[in-house]
């Protein structure tokens, strides 16, 4: 329906007057309803122009005017044709409306008296919408520092309700930056002359207080409850000052104590375990009901009082035995209580190192003067190393600095034991590439191979390594025991990739001469086809470089004549391809298939003029090992001069064609010696040539300094009284001389 002067509205204290209450209300309601406006307007397809909030506001006041209908010069309607869109154009009044005598006071009087009504739970007389209209005339004219003064006033022992005099939030405290918001004069209110009351503050957080700690106990407590109440304090802007302080330092006192008697009563991974539960029960409070402002310092405060102040107890009393007995489960929880602490991490990390010392030098020393254990050690130690390396990756999440203060343990312990677990290190990898070895696949053994490598960094007698690896090598290649050349080359890979080339050229050298070797034999086999070989037997010889090969002891034997005819043949066929070559025949690591008959032994040392020692391990292995083919007389393990051999006809084997090795074990205690001296020889040259070309370049130089750059220039250990020596040796050689004034100073003698 279109819109006429029957829309006039008189205003609020003059309608129950002039009209009947029910139906005026409702009409007066639908006047003044932003809504209805809108919806009788969309009804009508009323076209509205462009207007600004100001307008708008005007001429929303110009219709719920108590005195002034629609202005009479209001737009016609636009078009009168049928289904023309019809505009309508509302403007302001040319003239303000006169306000009734005391309608200020009229007005508040109505409105005081609905807030009270709300304050007391009674009912309001007048609508909402008609008492939100009032708020809103009152402001219209001028009138909103008196009705907020007026509303603080009755605010002051009441609570707030907002939603009445939201015009007046809206207008005139959004104005006025030096005032709060109705909302904010509440809560001002209501923190003031309420909560900050020192009886209702110290009963609601002592209050709080008493329920967290029956909930630490283990009772079920109301977290709604408590929620609702921080909230509040939270709103009210004093959670800090009011709770927070009380609470963190009750939390402190609680967890110091229990730290304290627990560290006593329990086990690490006990007390590791409840440590985890009060963080996880502390977390939850934060997820229920505390402030999260709080999270930092309370973890913090758990953190100190059940870690910190016990991080030396907890390592001391429980890391050993946990690295020990291998517990992934509980190093891992450690490593991540730790980390949460101030130099938890480091302290852990010390004690790890510790930890791989002791027990690394246990397997280390511990097996000195021991046989069995010494056996062991590389296997103890690659076990060791493993599991380490999955205590690191696993429990302590690969962190770098575990990894190098492992490194550095280990390269600790394993050289206070100089130069045997080089040497055998050695041995293990002779062991692993030798023949006969079935414990892995070729995938498995190159892994181990790895593992040794790891290992060989850590070692600083790097030169003793390899001067028993090639002696080990050596008869590998000769006597045919490699178990893969593939295996074999990798590890001479592994070897120079770590040492460089210098380190492996006489290792690849042995190589080389076994390729060429097995060249050569080919040609001279078609040299023996046109002529008949002494005696039937065919002759193969591995020609060595002597400078790749380790040195062995020359020795001369008895040999069949038809051997030695053999020789001479082989020895011309070579000099004529080679001249100016000289070939030392090495009957040492040699073998040979023999098929004979043997008589009763007598004087066969005499006979063979083999050395004393070769010929008691040969003849051990004849009669006292697996395949018994002589008789000893008397029976038992040893030798002696005195003992009698006869061949054992009574012998027989499921196999036509067997191997008989020769006894190793007395022999490898004494060419130990003898290769640990010649490489403590070989060092005794270094050393040599190191001071010379330090003193060639440096011409002058003190003492200390001279054994500073020896000690850079060395890459074996040494000590200082050695040195000494080497240079008194040098002195003596007339290669340096002393300062005639300065007795620690030398000079190079050119």
């Amino acid at each position: 329906m279109p819109l006429s002067s029957a829309n006039k509205r008189p205003l609020p204290d003059q309608q129950v007057n002039e009209e009947d209450s029910t139906k005026k209300r409702k009409r007066l309601n639908d006047n003044i309803s932003p809504t209805s406006h809108k919806r009788s307007r969309e009804n009508i397809g009323v076209e509205e122009p462009q207007m600004t909030e100001s307008q708008k506001r005007a001429n929303f006041s110009a219709l719920s005017s108590p005195s002034n209908g629609l202005n009479k010069h209001a737009s016609p309607l636009a078009s009168n044709k049928p289904g023309a869109t019809k505009k309508l154009v509302i403007k302001n009044f040319k003239e303000k409306p006169k306000l009734p005598e005391n309608f200020q006071q009229q007005t508040w009087e109505k409105l005081k008296e609905s807030v009270e009504a709300i304050h007391t739970s009674r009912s309001i007389k007048s609508s909402l919408e008609e008492l939100y209209q009032a708020v809103e005339n009152m402001c219209s004219h001028k009138m909103s520092v008196q009705l907020y003064d007026q509303l603080r006033q009755v605010c002051e022992s009441h609570i707030m309700i907002r939603s009445i005099f939201l015009f007046l939030d809206r207008t005139y405290v959004l104005q006025n930056s030096s005032i709060m918001s109705i909302w904010d004069m509440g809560l001002e209110l209501f923190r003031t002359h309420i909560v900050c009351h020192r009886t209702v503050q110290s009963r609601t957080v002592d209050g709080l207080l008493r329920l967290i700690e029956r909930e630490r106990n283990g009772e079920t407590v109301d977290r709604q409850l408590m929620k609702s109440l921080l909230r509040m304090l939270s709103d009210l802007q004093i959670y800090q000052a009011a709770f927070e302080s009380k609470f963190l330092d009750a939390t402190d006192k609680l967890y110091a104590a229990e730290g304290q008697r627990l560290m006593q009563e329990r086990d690490v991974p006990e007390y590791m375990c409840y440590v985890e539960k009060r963080l996880g029960e502390e977390m939850e409070r934060l997820l229920h009901y505390l402030d999260q402002t709080t999270k930092k310092p309370l973890i913090q405060c758990v953190e100190k009082q059940l870690l910190e102040q016990h991080l030396t107890q907890i390592i001391q009393k429980g890391l050993d035995q946990l690295l020990s007995e291998n517990r992934i489960k509980d190093l891992t929880i450690m490593y991540q209580l730790f980390s949460r602490v101030k130099d938890g991490l480091k302290e852990l990390c010390a004690a790890f190192g510790g930890y791989i010392k002791t027990t690394g030098r246990l397997i280390v020393i511990n097996a000195d003067n021991d046989a069995e254990k010494d056996r062991d050690m590389v296997q103890n130690l690659l076990d060791f190393k493993d599991k380490a390396d999955n205590v690191i990756c696993v429990c302590f999440a690969k962190n770098e600095k575990f990894i190098n203060i492992m490194k550095e343990s280990f390269e600790a312990f394993i050289n206070q034991r100089q130069n045997k677990p080089a040497e055998l290190i050695a041995k293990y990898v002779d062991s692993k590439l030798r023949a006969g070895n079935k414990e892995a696949t070729e995938e498995e053994l190159e892994r181990l191979l790895d593992k040794i490598m790891v290992l060989f960094r850590f070692i600083h007698g790097k030169d003793v390594f390899e001067a028993f690896y090639k002696k080990d090598l050596a008869k590998r290649l000769l006597v045919g025991k490699s178990a893969s050349v593939d295996a074999e080359k990798s590890m001479l890979s592994k070897l120079k990739q770590e040492c460089g080339a210098a380190f492996t050229s006489k290792l690849e050298g042995m190589f080389k001469d076994m390729e060429l070797s097995k060249d050569f034999m080919l040609s001279f086999k078609q040299h023996m086809q046109h002529i008949d070989s002494p005696g039937g037997i065919d002759l193969t010889v591995n020609i060595l470089t002597m400078g790749y090969w380790p040195s062995y002891q020359p020795m001369d034997v008895h040999l069949p004549a038809s051997m030695v005819k053999l020789q001479e043949i082989f020895k011309k066929f070579y000099l004529g391809k080679h001249s100016g070559k000289k070939l030392q025949w090495q009957p040492t690591l040699g073998h040979c298939v023999l098929k004979a008959r043997f008589a009763v032994y007598e004087d066969i040392k005499q006979a063979t003029a083999i050395e004393d020692g070769e010929l008691r391990r040969t003849l051990q292995s004849l009669a006292c090992g697996k395949a018994r083919v002589l008789t000893k007389i008397p029976k038992g393990k040893d030798v002696d001069d005195k003992d009698k051999f006869q061949f054992n006809s009574d012998f027989k084997h499921k196999l036509c064609k067997i191997k008989i090795n020769q006894i190793q074990f007395k022999e490898t205690q004494e060419e130990n010696t003898n290769t640990t001296e010649r490489v403590f020889q070989d060092r005794q040259y270094q050393v040599d040539a190191a001071i010379v070309r330090i003193m060639k370049t440096r011409k002058t130089l003190s003492h200390n300094l001279l054994i500073s750059e020896l000690y850079n220039q060395l890459k074996f250990p040494v000590k200082p009284s050695d040195l000494k020596k080497r240079i008194e040796s040098l002195i003596d050689r007339d290669y340096m001389e002393r300062d005639k004034e300065n007795q620690n100073q030398y000079h190079y003698v050119a």
